[in-house]
């Protein structure tokens, strides 16, 4: 399995090192025409309006939104998210483009500047299911966006109480979030829909692995369920029944 990072700037030697930590090949994407030897991408966190510039000039969009419809996986994190989603909101003058998939409204800087980047304790529930571990995730959030709005076939995997200013560099506790859920309004900071996956915050920039090794595991759900339906047409197609000799020469077996 070789899985594709997109190299045009921000945290990509970080997540191809986390691939190799769970013994996967990272290659990094520049081309569109590198897209076909992958069979799923991360899209990394950085600069968003920069990755979108440099995406433009190496013609990138539509082999990304490509790539996005063929059901193969796509993670984003940080920048990537704000790539996926569908609507952006906070965006500089003149806005930016967007690989678009993700049915969600996103707000590019929700979180407030550099200065006001914060690492903090995530409950993680489905992730801790599956893939171990304890309960929360440090989430390191990088002058990071905010998932406002979500549609109905979006999963929320995490979210976070808004921050006070108390809490702004800090990060509020698994305790607080407990304590406080059903008071605090809360911003979503992770989904999952169908093939995509999106963070708002940084999973390669900590030890742990979980959120790479989750995304591997889709990779290898979605392979499999395509090389399964693959294989059930073709045991189909084996049973179908000849055309009949008067039928036009282009559907006339040589």
């Amino acid at each position: 399995m070789a899985v594709g990072v997109l190299a045009l700037q921000g945290s990509f030697n970080e997540h191809i090192a986390a691939l190799r930590k769970l013994g996967v090949k990272g290659v990094e994407i520049r081309k569109p025409e590198q897209l076909q030897i992958v069979s799923a991408l991360i899209i990394p966190g950085g600069e968003s309006t920069t990755m979108a510039k440099l995406a433009e000039y190496h013609n990138l969009f539509p082999a990304l939104r490509e790539f996005v419809k063929t059901g193969k996986p796509v993670w984003g994190t940080c920048a990537g998210l704000i790539f996926l989603a569908n609507k952006a909101t906070g965006q500089k003058t003149g806005g930016q483009e967007l690989i678009g998939g993700l049915d969600c409204m996103v707000h590019r800087n929700f979180f407030g500047s550099q200065l006001q980047s914060f690492e903090a304790e995530l409950l993680i529930p489905k992730i801790a299911a599956e893939e171990g571990g304890p309960p929360s995730f440090r989430g390191v959030f990088i002058r990071a966006p905010g998932i406002l709005e979500v549609g109905p076939e979006v999963e929320v995997l995490a979210d976070i109480p808004t921050l006070s200013e108390k809490d702004v560099h800090s990060g509020p506790s698994v305790e607080s979030q407990e304590e406080n859920a059903r008071s605090e309004n809360k911003v979503i900071v992770a989904v999952k829909q169908g093939n995509l996956l999106a963070t708002a915050f940084h999973p390669e920039l900590t030890a742990d692995t979980r959120w790479h090794s989750y995304f591997l595991k889709m990779t290898s759900e979605i392979s499999n369920n395509a090389s399964s339906s693959s294989i059930s047409q073709s045991t189909e197609d084996l049973h179908l029944p000849k055309p009949p000799i008067f039928d036009l020469p282009i559907y006339q077996q040589q």
